[in-house]
């Protein structure tokens, strides 16, 4: 239940509004003045403090502001016996919930202290989620070009500086921008992400810096760009080798002025954000190409970070198979499998040119498709997605499968963990239990993905 302190320099106050609100089923613990009830704020976690306004020693207004330095979530109900339209202005003004006249009235007391006890539940449960949502992934990895980016990121993320991150596609260039935000003073304010490979070259400018109503054919409404939305926060430029030169000459301007222009707009507008850009490609020799800007090279890359391929650091790959082998068992309900020494091996030695991306995409299939330990038989055979799946020895030659009837992995993804699971439950005669064992899944996991892929005895 929730927990109430009273601070009251009259005792038949305190004892009234206890009797109350204990009755109510809250905890309530009280004192008689504003230095103390600091002192059992900060010792304690309070849902919700009562506060008089007029006390001894310190006044219940210095109390509302030192007690939201604090802990500057929790809500106040300041309670006073000369209340004003003026007091509970200000009371209001230094953050507190809501303001009580002596002697309160019993509904309008409980009906208060219920909504503030609401709004503290919303905070709390809010932050939780903001938490959820925005968890960034830790950097995996004990090699030398790991730790290198973390020291760099350590030092560069708590300044305005703007850096660019090269690296290949799925080594992770995403996460080290993630990581520069979570870790900047901006970490508040939101990073938004532009993927300027994905937005036609006509597009492009509209969607960084908005637009008015009727400034072309589909302008039907002005729209907010990305520099806007970003404003107090990061904007995180990614694959900007394939932005076009009309759009680089704009993005220069803003980064020169930190103001931004809508297309079809006048009006200047203010911008405060921090850039940080990826690419996958060499801006060197774009410039070269006459593709890249030398200008905007020079204002993006104020500090250089290069992610290293994982062919670079194949000792990382232990660690990070592990932790995606922690995340993919606990999404789909089932018992962490394991590696064998001679599969981690085989994973080693793999040439890996989808990255970290194509490591998780595997360590997904070889869960989904191995048995309890993964071996480096595992490894080879599922290690080409493309290749037909082979019959485990004993039984029938699989099938040759047509790869082009999935539109994406989901489909075939769900296609072999259908056909594994029919293959099981025929070996063992149907014999659900045993099966269950076999791949190492609760009985009714296993239940439900009959269900789900409608399996049937005999077909």
């Amino acid at each position: 239940m929730a927990k109430i302190l009273i601070i009251d320099d009259e005792r038949a106050i305190r004892n009234t509004l206890r009797e109350i609100l204990e009755y109510e089923d809250y905890t309530v613990d009280d004192i008689d003045n504003g230095v103390d009830g600091l002192v059992k704020i900060r010792d304690n976690d309070y849902d919700l403090i009562l506060c008089d306004i007029k006390m001894n020693r310190m006044d219940g207004m210095e109390v509302l502001t030192e007690g939201l330095l604090i802990k500057p979530d929790l809500p106040f109900i300041m309670i006073s016996g000369h209340g004003t339209v003026e007091t509970a202005v200000e009371a209001s003004k230094k953050g507190a919930f809501d303001f009580i006249s002596k002697p309160p009235d019993l509904n309008r007391l409980l009906i208060t202290v219920r909504n503030a006890l609401d709004r503290g539940s919303l905070v709390t449960e809010t932050k939780v989620l903001k938490k959820k949502v925005s968890k960034v992934r830790p950097i995996l990895g004990e090699s030398q070009p790991i730790h290198k980016i973390k020291e760099t990121i350590d030092r560069v993320a708590p300044t305005d500086a703007r850096v660019l991150v090269t690296g290949a596609n799925g080594a992770g260039k995403e996460l080290v921008a993630r990581w520069l935000h979570e870790k900047s003073n901006r970490s508040n304010a939101p990073i938004i992400e532009v993927n300027c490979a994905a937005i036609p070259s006509e597009l492009i400018e509209s969607e960084l810096f908005g637009h008015e109503k009727g400034s072309f054919t589909s302008a039907v409404k002005q729209r907010i760009g990305k520099f806007e939305s970003a404003s107090g926060g990061t904007l995180f430029l990614d694959e900007i080798g394939d932005m076009s030169l009309s759009a680089q000459a704009k993005v220069l301007r803003a980064l020169q002025e930190s103001k931004i222009t809508r297309v079809g707009g006048e009006k200047e507008i203010d911008v405060d954000v921090r850039v940080i850009a990826a690419t996958n490609k060499d801006l060197l020799k774009e410039i070269e190409a006459g593709n890249f800007r030398m200008d905007l090279y020079h204002r993006l890359s104020v500090i250089l970070i290069h992610v290293p391929p994982l062919v670079e650091r194949r000792d990382d790959i232990p660690m990070i198979t592990q932790s995606f082998l922690d995340e993919i068992c606990t999404e789909y309900g089932m018992p962490v499998k394991k590696v064998s020494e001679a599969g981690m091996e085989a994973l080693k030695n793999l040439p890996w040119t989808g990255n970290i991306r194509e490591l998780r995409n595997m360590v997904e299939r070889l869960i989904i498709l191995s048995d309890k330990v993964i071996t480096d038989g595992d490894v080879r055979q599922f290690a080409n997605p493309s290749a037909p799946v082979t019959a485990v020895a004993g039984a029938a030659a699989a099938p040759q499968t047509d790869y082009d009837q999935f539109k994406n992995f989901q489909e075939y993804k769900d296609f072999a963990e259908r056909e594994y699971i029919k293959f099981k439950l025929e070996k063992n005669n149907w014999n659900v239990s045993k099966t269950a064992d076999d791949i190492d899944i609760q009985r009714s996991h296993l239940y439900s993905k009959i269900e789900k892929f409608g399996l049937k005895r005999g077909e």
